[in-house]
């Protein structure tokens, strides 16, 4: 089954029920299995600047790379996927671009961004993060985060300075450590996870998981797994039900077959068609 058929994708960003205006981006492109998310930040809209650019670069450099490109393939210098390298470079493309536009521009001046970006390809995920964007996986009934917040609020639950409950009312929620644009370099978290069909995978802006708790994100994903469209709005409702203070934004994708690379004589054989 090519990627396009194995995965159905959907998205939704609201702007919330206090901010004017939304300065979350979101992108998707299920023919080649990618899926872009960022939250950005900065005044005079430059926020909406911020995560627009960088949505917008990864999404087209990453497309334009695989049209001459396995995701799967190993690349010679590192020994990591292709997917993975691709992920990394573009993030840091994205961060010079917004530093360079913040330094030369004033209005821009201090913008930045989140971004979370899924890759998927031959029964796998590789996913890039920067900042506090995240991404769930529901497997069976088990719901988990499998990225980790680049925040204060993660570094002080990591070192046992406070507590999973006591984090949920910390005035430090939103204080990142890391973000796109910020400083000239940056550099993004990156992994691989394997991909089982049924998966659903969520990406989502902390305006979702600072406003509903994460059993009940998972449980109306459970619930309502069968309707994604569905779901990602019931998803974007609960953050505004529970006050809405902030964009909010998600993307769903659900794993509906096998997407494994052809391996020897079919791959040739593939190969052969192509031409």
């Amino acid at each position: 089954m090519n990627i396009q058929e194995a995965l159905e994708i959907v998205s939704q960003t609201h702007p919330g029920m206090v901010r004017s205006h939304n300065e979350d981006s979101v992108a998707f492109d299920a023919s080649c299995g990618l899926v872009v998310l960022a939250d950005g930040m900065g005044g005079y809209n430059a926020g909406e600047v911020a995560s627009g650019i960088t949505i917008s670069l990864i999404s087209t450099e990453i497309k334009h790379a695989l049209q001459g490109t396995c995701p799967a393939d190993k690349d010679e210098g590192s020994g990591e996927d292709v997917g993975m390298l691709l992920l990394r470079e573009n993030v840091q493309k994205a961060n010079a671009s917004i530093f360079q536009a913040s330094q030369s521009q004033p209005q821009y001046s201090g913008m930045g961004t989140t971004v979370v970006a899924g890759l998927f390809y031959d029964n796998r995920v590789a996913v890039a993060h920067v900042g506090d964007s995240r991404m769930y996986r529901l497997r069976g009934e088990a719901f988990e985060t499998i990225t980790r917040d680049h925040s204060l609020l993660q570094e002080q639950i990591d070192s046992g300075l406070i507590s999973q409950q006591d984090a949920r009312l910390s005035k430090n929620r939103n204080l990142v450590t890391r973000a796109v644009g910020i400083d000239a370099e940056v550099e993004a978290e990156v992994h691989v996870h394997d991909v089982q069909v049924g998966d659903i995978y969520l990406l989502c802006s902390d305006g979702l998981n600072d406003m509903v708790e994460d059993d009940d994100i998972g449980g109306a994903l459970q619930m309502l797994q069968s309707n994604l469209p569905l779901a990602a709005s019931q998803l974007i409702e609960m953050a505004n039900d529970n006050g809405g203070r902030d964009n909010v934004s998600v993307i769903l994708i659900k794993v509906n077959g096998d997407f494994a690379v052809p391996q020897g004589w079919l791959a040739k054989l593939l190969s052969w068609f192509k031409k």
